[in-house]
């Protein structure tokens, strides 16, 4: 199913995250793990990263995606980023999906790493939301940052890079990570008057250690208010406060958004189905 017709009949609609084990810490029959943990949420898709940080990817990201459609009966989205890919390679990648029945993409520049030499052939994620298009019956979504990308000169300037996204062909936007959802009302309202007339679903990455959180927002340039940071530090040598702490956080900013109206919730998971389930619970009438 094309998560684009899932939006013209739910809201919002509730998604979750997940990444292929790394291959120096297992194989990728671990998944089955944290899907048999998930499989009761029954989200309304499941997405698969691929290539975090920038390394270069095999197929787990494919098969990992099969598995959800084949054995969990669940729509997969499967990330892509072109980074570290030429045309040759985006080809076999879709040609793969294809043939898995995997329908929908989310298309991505992609993290670069200082060492390995970029591929030519994509500049930006619009190029290949527009390669994809033309190369077969997929669904296409993307990323939009409420803070504004990391390397992007202003807010307005990577709302209009976005909206060559849209104008490319993509049909559903995920945001990146936020931690106080005024910057994610503030995004919604500034897109609307650029044109951008897709969902827009909130990412939501609730805290499970201090050590990752910092990580992620080093990486993606998420804003701390006092009162995340607070948090953090009231329960930083209580992993399991801060871990259920974390959970409260992230339900309270779910709450916030289903009250004004979002189109979805995109829930980071980190491959922990307890905090997903967790927070499913919670907000499982508001659905």
């Amino acid at each position: 199913m094309k998560i684009s017709d899932i939006f013209k009949t739910k809201k919002p609609v509730f998604s979750l995250e997940i990444f292929p084990p790394k291959k120096n810490q297992g194989n990728i029959e671990q998944i089955y793990t944290t899907l048999d943990g998930l499989k009761d949420i029954r989200p309304d898709f499941i997405s698969v990263t691929y290539g975090a940080g920038g390394n270069l990817a095999d197929s787990s990201t494919a098969d990992i995606c099969r598995i959800i459609k084949d054995k969990y009966n669940i729509t997969p989205l499967a990330h892509l980023t072109c980074v570290n890919n030429s045309k040759e390679d985006i080809s076999s990648i879709l040609k793969m999906l294809e043939e898995y029945g995997i329908e929908n993409i989310l298309a991505l520049r992609g993290d670069i790493n200082p060492d390995i030499e970029p591929k030519k052939d994509f500049r930006y994620a619009s190029e290949l939301v527009s390669y994809i298009k033309q190369s077969g019956n997929f669904g296409v979504s993307g990323a939009c940052y409420p803070e504004g990308h990391i390397q992007s000169a202003s807010l307005v300037d990577d709302i209009l890079n976005v909206k060559k996204k849209i104008d490319a062909g993509a049909e559903h936007l995920v945001s990146q990570l936020f931690f106080d959802n005024k910057f994610f009302y503030n995004f919604r309202e500034k897109a609307e008057i650029a044109g951008i007339n897709v969902p827009i679903e909130a990412g939501i990455m609730p805290v499970v250690n201090k050590n990752q959180i910092e990580r992620m927002v080093s990486m993606c340039g998420a804003s701390l208010p006092p009162k995340f940071t607070k948090m953090c530090s009231r329960f930083a040598d209580n992993p399991e406060a801060l871990r259920e702490a974390g959970i409260a956080y992230a339900i309270d900013q779910i709450i916030d958004l289903i009250s004004n109206d979002v189109d979805g919730i995109h829930l980071y998971t980190m491959n922990n189905p307890y905090v997903a389930k967790k927070i499913f619970d919670a907000i499982e009438t508001m659905r």
